[in-house]
């Protein structure tokens, strides 16, 4: 096949741009940058001026809870919470559980969620509505009874009124138990959400992603879809940092697996999120999950086993814990090559910045974070709004920074992202270039899974992973980047998402 007649855009600087793209099986074959004329082919496909970019990866996706939440009650743009008890209330009475996410209270003026509140829209039947940045649950009391009163666990946090009575609020491990223990989703129930989870992405130019949900078994739903065939991306799957005494059992180390589906890294959390206010911070106020300690034991078990760690930090506090526990340990899993990374950093010291370049400690941002949470940063982190969302300023020290939408905290849509580093961060100063946002979406988290040499840019030998944009975004005004829609999407030389021809 081959693609010409457009802008080809490689994203490598040794060729940036190509004339046309001469595909083989499932790679880029070594016809790239020649004339089309000198590569005869039954299959040429005209783009019409249109763009190609490599496929698109979202680093930080929790995609069957992403998947599953596509059907629940949405609360995103609630701006009160009367507007979402109406939400509730008009929620269809399909299930078990009247399931729904995307609040965050925070913005509500009319008062914080409660049991009673929701127990008047719904009573009959369970209740579970998770928060924006999926630290939280609101339960309505059906849904609370069924802990019997055990809701207590270290690293939670239990809401509770003047009387002592639960308000129905849980944070942190507390919300996660309790989903754990009562919210039971069967397995058929998320592959089939993920079924079409997969087409939606495609539909967005996704051809790979990190995985974030190994907590609850992910590996073996997305087993299920490559076994269906019906797997269009490249996932690089998580593991609860909890399970390193049973991979060094069975002697299962980072990569194992198909060229679709491999286990990649090991997940644990320090803090909590800036929405919920569990954000551990220099101040002294959030919550602690996991000392600084305690994850530079993880980080060394986790090389004995040959398993890097991505690890969830948001408060200043939490990341200069967590790099300090990389520092301490950066002799054993240094040799091995291991590509350690810090999800989210959100905020963080002045001299912690500099840091991730010289520990080799990737990180792992949200660019559509920065815009949604503008008002909270500005509420919570009013004195150090020049320490957050510094995405330019890792960028200038030498940092390694990867790209994801945390879906579905953020919609999962790469291109929201790129649009959000470039024109919407309101630090004017940490702002990228399209490039610099590009390079995030494509190259970085490439290489973060060890495929550096195999995809994140259009050189020959690379798999055919690539977007067709509706227009060249390197030939856009700044405001016009909005508009830019996604035409197809191919993995592996095969079209995943609207193959041609094209109007």
């Amino acid at each position: 096949m081959i693609l010409r007649n457009g802008a080809i855009r490689t994203l490598d600087p040794s060729l940036p741009s190509v004339s046309s793209l001469w595909i083989a099986g499932e790679r880029i074959a070594g016809g790239v940058g020649v004339h089309e004329t000198s590569l005869p082919s039954p299959d040429t496909v005209d783009l019409g001026g249109r763009c190609v970019l490599p496929g698109f990866t979202d680093a930080h996706v929790h995609f069957p809870t992403w998947a599953l939440s596509r059907s629940d009650v949405r609360l995103h743009d609630c701006g009160s919470l009367a507007e979402a008890l109406d939400r509730v209330r008009d929620a269809p009475r399909a299930g078990n559980w009247l399931r729904g996410q995307g609040w965050r209270d925070a913005d509500w003026p009319d008062g914080p969620p409660t049991r009673q509140a929701l127990d008047e829209i719904v009573s009959d039947r369970p209740a579970m509505l998770i928060s924006k940045d999926y630290h939280a649950l609101w339960l309505n009391s059906t849904a609370l009874a069924q802990a019997g009163g055990d809701l207590e666990v270290e690293g939670g946090v239990v809401v509770r009124d003047g009387g002592g009575e639960p308000t129905g609020v849980l944070y942190e491990e507390a919300a996660w138990r309790f989903k754990q223990r009562f919210v039971q989703v069967l397995a058929e129930e998320y592959v089939e959400a993920m079924r079409e989870g997969v087409k939606a992405a495609a539909g967005r130019g996704v051809t790979a992603l990190h995985d974030k949900d190994g907590w609850l078994g992910a590996i073996g739903l997305w087993q299920r879809l490559e076994q269906q065939g019906a797997l269009p991306l490249r996932v690089w799957q998580s593991t609860p940092a909890e399970c390193i005494s049973d991979l060094r059992e069975i002697g299962l180390r980072s990569g194992a697996g198909s060229p679709l589906l491999r286990l990649g890294y090991l997940k644990t959390f320090m803090d909590g999120t800036l929405g919920s206010q569990t954000a551990w911070m220099s101040d002294g106020s959030g919550v602690v999950i996991t000392t600084s300690e305690e994850l530079e034991q993880i980080v060394r078990e986790g090389a004995e086993v040959g398993w890097p760690v991505g690890v969830h930090a948001i408060g200043d506090a939490a990341n200069h814990a967590a790099l300090d526990a990389f520092e301490r340990s950066r002799e054993v899993w240094e040799p091995l090559g291991l590509r350690q990374r810090i999800e989210h950093a959100q905020c963080l010291a002045p001299e912690d910045v500099a840091r991730f370049a010289e520990l080799g400690v990737a990180v792992s941002v949200q660019f559509t974070h920065a815009p949604s949470d503008e008002e909270l940063a500005k509420r919570f982190w009013a004195h150090r709004l020049d320490e957050t969302y510094s995405f330019r300023s890792l960028l200038d020290s030498g940092a390694r920074l990867a790209n994801g939408s945390d879906a579905p905290v953020e919609e999962l849509e790469p291109w929201a992202g790129v649009v959000a580093a470039v024109l919407d961060h309101w630090r004017d100063d940490q702002r990228l270039t399209l490039e610099q946002a590009l390079h995030a979406v494509c190259v970085a988290p490439a290489w973060l899974s060890h495929d550096e040499r195999i995809r994140g840019t259009l050189l020959p030998g690379r798999f055919a992973d690539l977007v067709v944009l509706d227009r060249d975004p390197f030939a856009c005004e700044p405001e016009e980047l909005r508009e830019v829609q996604v035409v197809a999407t191919m993995l592996g030389g095969r079209w995943t998402h609207n193959p041609p021809p094209w109007d």
